[in-house]
């Protein structure tokens, strides 16, 4: 039987993180959570997370020609140094972070992870090769382009949230602002 996110089960669900009061008993998950109706972060959030999905699966599962789990390790640990913490992060990061984004869920933990790790990536390999990708072939490697737009939307989508269609939105309660409240007068 297919079970439903009704309206009865999303408050039970806001209930279980919420004070009597409607005030969360954990402020920084509302921090995190808390998104805007917004349809610009919706759109940025779930092409950034298609764009990024296929390199977390070509790390995690050995997908579109990657090299899975361990052959991604080996290569992060012992060919490029990186501590296996950081690696098994980096692998998280682009994997499950790319569904989180998809869906809206964790938005901004999500976005934070998959631009720092594509931020390092920057930094530590593509970097010598110069700011443009290499469509000619001739670089001895892709430049940082694509990589400083996947920081940039990064940080959009940690600074705004995840947008009108995510998860995020949908397990929140509703922000009261001065706005959004019936003047007394």
């Amino acid at each position: 039987m297919a079970s439903s996110l009704s309206p009865v089960k999303l408050s039970k669900f806001r209930n279980l993180i919420a004070t009597k009061e409607g005030e969360w008993e954990v402020p920084i998950l509302r921090k995190l959570l808390t998104t805007q109706d917004n349809l610009s972060f919706t759109v940025l959030r779930v092409f950034l997370g298609l764009v990024i999905f296929p390199h977390g699966a070509q790390k995690l599962l050995g997908w579109f020609g990657g090299h899975g789990f361990s052959g991604t390790m080996q290569q992060f640990t012992e060919g490029m140094g990186i501590p296996f913490v950081f690696a098994l992060l980096a692998i998280i990061a682009e994997s499950f972070g790319s569904l989180g984004l998809i869906v809206g869920l964790c938005t901004r933990i999500a976005a934070l992870g998959v631009g720092v790790t594509i931020g390092v990536a920057a930094l530590m390999v593509h970097l010598p090769n110069g700011f443009f990708m290499n469509w000619s072939g001739k670089q001895a490697g892709e430049g940082f382009e694509f990589h400083l737009l996947v920081v940039g939307m990064a940080l959009a989508l940690v600074i705004g949230g995840g947008g009108r269609w995510s998860l995020d939105r949908l397990i929140t309660p509703p922000i009261s602002t001065p706005s959004s409240k019936k003047s007394a007068l």
